[in-house]
């Protein structure tokens, strides 16, 4: 359909048959037949787009990175003058992440963000980013993202059928429990956990001498209640707004995990996009990605007082502590990550330096 309306519109302005119908009923046609939907205000605008494009988001509408996907839509209309406009599905409805990213590989969807623990799994190098206890804190993920190395992974799409265009944050997953605190390594002997549909989630769990558990997301509020896991995992936000501290009231903020993700734009679309268009995408994504990370930290803060107030109790891994969680998880670098043993080494002594 965006094809069909591109050509129409091209043909119409240089006077084809249709072109009694005016620009102006066009733009009807095209309202109609499209929406406006998914770019903020640009919905209201008169201006016809040229390129009506699709962006892939799976989280809901009030949830950072869909708002950061509004905030890059209306920067492109505002900057291409109305001649591109992007219009957002949040909640999943053009498909999951693992769905999506095959769909723009064929430009069947043009634009999206997702995790890089769906992209490994075409992208087997990805992994590098998202191995566990890999950085201190927030700051060094960012230092090394906004790096060379960060660069050079934003570089490695090359053949993919995917191009990246910037960074977004998901902050750090922690582990949460049922029926006692997890202060120690000793305190994952024998716990059942929750764990996504991962390997490598797996592996890192059972390293720290607990039972993986795969559950689905929407599962885990009862699979805790009932006794069926004693502990999951995940970040603040997600603790916070499934409820998950009403059943598991013991958080270890340990950040076992800090996955990336990305804002991506199918190959196939960027081919058809002028030139003069591409910088000014790159710098709205770019602009849209520092816009989602402080909406991040906003809501890491407000899901946290919100668990505290209800009485959970929060647990700091020291820094001695968190170690012994780290050498633990040697073995399941080598085994992801061989061939990259300097890049990671190259991570970790980055976060020493801070």
């Amino acid at each position: 359909m965006r094809d069909l309306v591109y050509k129409n519109f091209r043909f119409w302005k240089k006077g084809g048959p249709a072109a009694g119908i005016g620009i102006a009923a066009f733009g009807m046609m095209v309202m109609g037949s499209l929406g406006c939907a998914g770019n903020g205000d640009a919905g209201e605008d008169s201006r016809v787009p040229e390129f009506v494009l699709t962006y892939a988001e799976n989280q809901p509408e009030d949830y950072p990175t869909t708002q950061g996907a509004y905030r890059f839509a209306k920067l492109v209309f505002e900057r291409t003058e109305g001649r591109v406009e992007i219009q957002v599905s949040a909640g999943g409805v053009l498909g999951e992440e693992q769905s999506t990213i095959e769909q723009m590989q064929f430009g069947g969807i043009d634009f999206a963000r997702v995790s890089l623990s769906s992209l490994s799994d075409f992208i087997p190098k990805m992994n590098v980013l998202q191995m566990p206890y890999l950085y201190t804190d927030a700051d060094h993920m960012w230092q090394v993202l906004e790096g060379e190395i960060g660069d050079e992974f934003l570089d490695s799409l090359d053949g993919t059928g995917l191009v990246a265009l910037s960074w977004y944050d998901a902050g750090a997953r922690n582990f949460y429990s049922a029926k006692k605190p997890i202060e120690t390594l000793e305190d994952m002997e024998g716990l059942r956990v929750r764990v996504q549909e991962s390997e490598l989630m797996k592996a890192v769990v059972e390293a720290l001498g607990a039972s993986a558990v795969p559950t689905a997301y929407d599962e885990v509020y009862s699979a805790l209640e009932t006794g069926r896991i004693d502990a999951a995992e995940n970040n603040w936000p997600s603790y916070d707004s499934m409820r998950h501290f009403e059943v598991a009231p013991y958080y270890t903020v340990d950040e076992h995990t800090r996955v990336p993700e990305m804002q991506l734009v199918s190959a196939a679309t960027w081919e058809k996009l002028p030139r003069e268009y591409h910088q000014i995408i790159r710098e709205c994504a770019r602009e849209s990605a520092v816009y989602e990370r402080k909406l991040w930290e906003e809501r890491i803060h407000e899901s946290e007082e919100r668990v505290r107030k209800a009485g959970c109790q929060v647990v700091e891994l020291s820094a001695k502590e968190k170690g012994r969680f780290r050498e633990a998880m040697l073995s399941i670098y080598g085994e992801y990550c061989g061939e990259y043993m300097d890049m990671i080494q190259e991570i970790l002594e980055a976060g020493s330096e801070q």
